[in-house]
């Protein structure tokens, strides 16, 4: 999984996975006795280290490091604080999580702030307090910035370069470690992110943890807390997130019916004008021209005049947190597909978006599977031998999980034996191409689906590139694709058996995007549409660049990007069925993934087939989703446009229904600090209540 776009402040920005442990001594650094030690964990898994020490210069030092599978930062930085508990120097060298060099300074003198990291540089006069926020930085800085906050008035802070933090305590707990014990406060930091960010800190202000069931760094020596501490951070974010719910959206006690709107038909690809929709509770109960379908008397009317209808979208490849519901949900994402992710929390996740205490959409559950070793994936479920492989897929199956996803690390004699249990119990097996395979031999094998574009370039890199758990499963693709003849016999021959065997294909080219073609300093491609809507910490996030390029090679990668993109077209005009996922920031990178499609040549029109209908055949939930049709569950939406033409008016869904219930996208951007798409966005009449009631004789 790619980078996650949250606070470029800090380390915990990326995705988790295991890997091997490191040792105490961070290389290259002397630390004194007195250094205190933190522990990074990845999916419970530990992967690396923070360590912190106060040199002879009396400024704080870190060391921070972790490995992801062949990726992750490598800091080493210092910090000089005011009275106030303000960085007046901040240095830090070293390389981010995808190995690109890292030098960034901070200084604050005679009322002057002067930044320059790899992707900016600025000066400006610091307000009083201004707390810098690091591009590139250690996870105790946010630390630093809660006891700068616990100082300020009203426990505020303007940030450096843009934006404002504010802070809330959440709460004690009483942690222990063999015959210790400690009291650990939660507090929240907002201003970060687009949500809350939680960090603990002990009774004595130090730092103690901060991250999630995917990234955690925690103090050495009270790791087995780390249970502790999730519960209470879900418990009290469960309180926000229901907060959340009751307020914006809502069930209608009555039915509602969508007027002169222009249906998009997923069956056909065609556009209806003029067409009502009548919804009852969770289903539709009638579709039809204008005019000639019975309105139920005291109905609800939302008048769709010269916009379109259309079914709610699916993104197939996610991995989610709380938080990333309301986004999709806001995008016009009614189901998704979480392809990997804690498995408990998974469950329970799946049954709050279900009731309507979480907002989010539709959860179909995949569990991951991988195998042990210094490059093992974002999963706890490691296998080794067959027995292990089909007690996992037996474990997700009595789970209620539907598919099994296959990561880079298993065995590829395990392989067989993982795709037999899963279609002995009715479900889809998909994932990677694991290390020292090829994309045929799965297929041939019976995969369902393959994830990302870039391991079907790799099918024919075998022998040069055989081991794909390393990032060389990206950085070979985008120095060679280009160079691929995508008409050759062999590539004719692989994309007839991608046919013949009926293998899904999830290509996530936004991330490839991302990876190949964004540069340091400017907007990643993807985002440029909405970076201006998101909050000023969040718009850095997308400055952060992709891959290192090597020299002489950036025109080579923007070529292997339009490649992957011709060969998504080879495959659909080959009628291989692609579905639409984006492993990427929730929302605004499946609007991209979407686009992409229709820039590689694929009809508006077919891209919201694949999108919709497409989703729910490949998953076998056709027959209740996927259509606006009589007596399917009425998840649906409406766009002010016509995204059928123009694929880009997909950003500008101004009402969602799913499951019941109703729910406005604009205020549900507002809620976490994203500007709405469009001046047009405004609250439905929908959600207004009793002035929307009429007759149905008036109705009709």
């Amino acid at each position: 999984m790619p980078l996650k776009p949250i606070s470029p402040s800090l380390a915990l920005a990326v995705s988790a996975a295991t890997a091997a442990p490191l040792g105490s001594a961070a290389p290259g650094t002397l630390a004194p006795d007195d250094t205190v030690a933190y522990t990074v964990l990845l999916s419970g898994n530990e992967a690396g280290v923070e360590q912190r020490w106060v040199g002879p210069d009396h400024n704080l030092h870190y060391h921070f490091e972790f490995h992801d599978r062949g990726r992750g930062p490598a800091l080493d930085e210092q910090v000089s604080l005011d009275a106030a508990g303000i960085p007046v120097l901040i240095q830090s060298t070293g390389h981010d999580y995808l190995k690109n060099p890292v030098e960034e300074r901070f200084t604050l003198a005679h009322g002057t702030a002067s930044w320059k990291n790899s992707a900016e540089a600025g000066s400006a006069p610091a307000a009083s307090g201004a707390f810098y926020v690091t591009m590139d930085g250690v996870p105790e800085e946010q630390a630093l910035l809660v006891r700068a906050l616990l100082l300020a008035p009203g426990h505020r802070l303007p940030l450096l370069p843009a934006g404002e933090a504010s802070l809330d305590s959440l709460g004690a707990l009483t942690v222990s470690a063999g015959a210790a014990s400690r009291t650990v406060v939660q507090y929240a930091v907002s201003g970060l992110g687009l949500t809350p960010s939680p960090i603990w800190l002990d009774q004595d202000g130090e730092f103690f943890a901060v991250g999630n069931s995917w990234l955690m760094v925690i103090r050495r020596g009270w790791e087995p807390n780390l249970g502790a501490l999730l519960k209470a951070q879900t418990t009290t974010d469960s309180l926000r997130t229901s907060r959340l719910a009751a307020s914006l959206a809502r069930r209608p006690d009555r039915a509602v019916v969508f007027r002169n709107g222009d249906l998009f038909d997923a069956h056909t690809g065609r556009v209806s004008p003029r067409t009502t929709v009548v919804v009852q509770g969770r289903r539709i109960s009638g579709v039809g021209p204008e005019g000639t379908v019975p309105v139920p008397r005291g109905a609800e009317v939302i008048d769709a005049t010269g916009k379109t209808l259309m079914p709610g979208m699916w993104d197939m490849h996610v991995h989610l947190d709380d938080d990333a519901g309301l986004l999709n949900l806001a995008a016009g994402i009614t189901t998704v597909r979480d392809l990997g992710n804690d498995i408990e929390e998974s469950v329970k996740r799946q049954a709050r978006f279900a009731d309507g205490s979480l907002l989010g959409p539709r959860l179909v559950l995949a569990g991951i599977i991988d195998g042990p070793g210094p490059y093992a994936g974002p999963t706890k479920v490691l296998v080794a031998t067959e027995d292990s492989a089909r007690a996992a897929v037996r474990r997700y199956a009595a789970l209620g999980y539907v598919q099994i996803k296959v990561y880079s690390s298993v065995r590829p004699e395990l392989v067989p034996a993982i795709i037999e249990e899963a279609h002995a119990r009715g479900l889809r097996v998909s994932g990677h191409v694991p290390a020292f395979m090829t994309a045929e031999q799965v297929v041939t094998l019976g995969y369902d689906e393959i994830q990302h574009a870039n391991f079907l370039f790799l099918n024919f890199w075998a022998d040069s590139v055989p081991d794909t758990r390393t990032p060389a499963r990206f950085t070979a693709v985008a120095e060679q694709a280009a160079s691929l003849d995508l008409s050759s016999p062999p590539v004719r021959r692989f994309i007839a058996l991608l046919r013949e065997h009926h293998t899904v294909v999830d290509p996530t080219v936004n991330i490839f995007e991302s990876m190949f073609t964004a540069r340091k300093g400017t907007i990643r491609p993807g985002y440029v549409a909405v970076a201006e809507r998101v909050p000023p910490t969040v718009r850095r996030g997308f400055l952060t660049g992709g891959l290192p390029v090597p020299e002489g090679k950036e025109q080579r990668y923007h070529d292997s990007f339009a490649a992957m993109l011709r060969l998504v077209k080879l495959l659909y005009d080959a009628r291989v069925r692609l579905e639409a996922g984006t492993d990427d920031f929730p929302g605004f990178a499946y609007q991209r993934e979407l686009e992409l499609y229709a820039r590689a040549g694929i009809p508006p029109a077919q891209v919201l087939r694949i999108a919709t209908l497409g989703a729910a055949r490949v998953m076998k939930m056709d027959r209740e989703l996927g259509s606006i049709a009589s007596g399917k569950l009425a998840d649906l939406l409406v766009v002010d446009g016509h995204p059928a033409r123009r694929i880009s008016d997909i950003r500008r869904v101004t009402l969602g229904r799913k499951d019941g219930m109703l729910y406005d996208p604009a205020a549900l951007y507002r809620a976490v600090g994203v500007q709405p798409c469009c001046t047009a966005e405004r609250d439905p009449a929908s959600l207004r209540g009793p002035d929307s009631t009429v007759s149905a004789r008036k109705s009709r």
